[in-house]
């Protein structure tokens, strides 16, 4: 059994090896950090792995670091799939970004509970990683298949119909804004232009007193 879980270890060890090796600018930071302390790429990823889950797990500011990792890779990432001439990477990405933004309005509404859970910001970076992974189980495609998207197009229509009303009701609200700001400067103006009038005919009776 040891024998057997050794050789998933180093399975595991030359698969991660494998992608340490593949060309973007994160392997790229770590083959120059390879050549200037000799230590392996795939113990160096290992190592900052290990922080990065410690620091997750008492670290001061680890919401943002938390945030930072599910933000930052995947924004970049997105940049590029829109400036790639391949439409499969920005559906990729599409998912991604509406699965995030379902987690988050959850996180907002539960958030007095959610946070009570230990280690709660790790737990939470690990999901985001599992969104973001390259692999045929990716997470935010497991959820968006299986739960976003039958749920949308079960409702598509009260939504929609929603979005609707809710637009209406936005142009009419800035609308009635709009006028209510245009009868504001024309009252201005015309108070302006009473004042003025006032001072003028205050002035000239003033000058015909001193005339007489």
């Amino acid at each position: 059994m040891a024998s057997a879980v050794q050789q998933n270890v180093e399975n595991w060890k030359a698969k991660l090896d494998k992608v340490l090796h593949e060309k973007n600018g994160f392997t790229d930071l770590l083959e120059k950090v390879e050549q200037k302390t000799g230590v392996r790429r795939l113990y160096l990823a290992i190592g900052l792995f290990a922080v990065v889950v410690l620091y997750l797990m008492v670290g001061y500011g680890a919401q943002f670091l938390c945030n930072f990792i599910g933000f930052i890779y995947p924004a970049y990432t997105s940049f590029k799939a829109v400036e790639s001439t391949n439409k499969d990477d920005d559906t990729v990405w599409l998912i991604y970004w509406v699965v995030y933004s379902f987690f988050a309005l959850l996180e907002f509404f539960t958030d007095i509970f959610l946070f009570w859970i230990p280690f709660y910001w790790l737990l939470k970076c690990i999901f985001l990683v599992w969104c973001m992974a390259p692999t045929s189980y990716n997470g935010s495609q497991v959820i968006y298949y299986r739960f976003i998207r039958p749920f949308i197009l079960r409702y598509e229509k009260k939504i929609d119909s929603a979005v609707d009303r809710a637009s209406e009701a936005a142009r009419e609200v800035f609308g009635l804004a709009f006028r209510a700001t245009q009868n504001a400067g024309e009252v201005a103006k015309d108070m302006a232009n009473d004042a003025a009038a006032d001072a003028m005919k205050k002035q000239y009776l003033d000058n015909s007193a001193k005339t007489d």
